[in-house]
């Protein structure tokens, strides 16, 4: 006997597919897209957010290896930060970054804990305070 999975039960992929039409319909789903569309419609903002990882990774991948940092290269990684930071357009681009990050979290965790429990999760079945991260927003409570 085999087990079905939700891309072989069209009704699964139904309801599916109406989450993630309620999805869509969100005013901060709406947000999170306008964030990122004006994001990569500037290229001179996407070079400088490719930089500014491809600088942080080597500057991390050399820490992690025990090479000392220069201060000259510390300094410059910083002020490119800074510099994209500034911008308006890059700070929503990352706001909205994390905003979709927290919604695919906590809907993962809510189907996760329904495959565990068995049931439709309530409130209750989630630790009040997860630690730092969690995206259960005790953090900011």
């Amino acid at each position: 006997m085999t087990m079905t999975t939700a891309a072989d039960n069209p009704v699964w992929l139904a309801k599916t597919q109406e989450l993630c039409s309620i999805l869509l319909e969100l005013p901060e789903f709406q947000l999170i897209r306008a964030s990122v569309e004006r994001f990569a419609a500037d290229p001179n903002l996407r070079e400088q957010l490719t930089e500014l990882n491809e600088k942080g990774n080597s500057l991390q991948q050399r820490q992690q290896f025990g090479v000392p940092l220069d201060d000259d290269e510390v300094a410059q990684f910083e002020t490119l930060r800074d510099g994209f930071l500034d911008n308006p357009v890059a700070r929503q681009f990352l706001d909205a970054q994390e905003s979709m990050r927290r919604f695919q979290m906590v809907v993962g965790e809510h189907v996760a804990k329904t495959f565990e429990l068995g049931r439709i999760p309530t409130a209750d079945d989630f630790p009040e305070d997860c630690g730092e991260g969690c995206g259960c927003d005790s953090e900011e409570a």
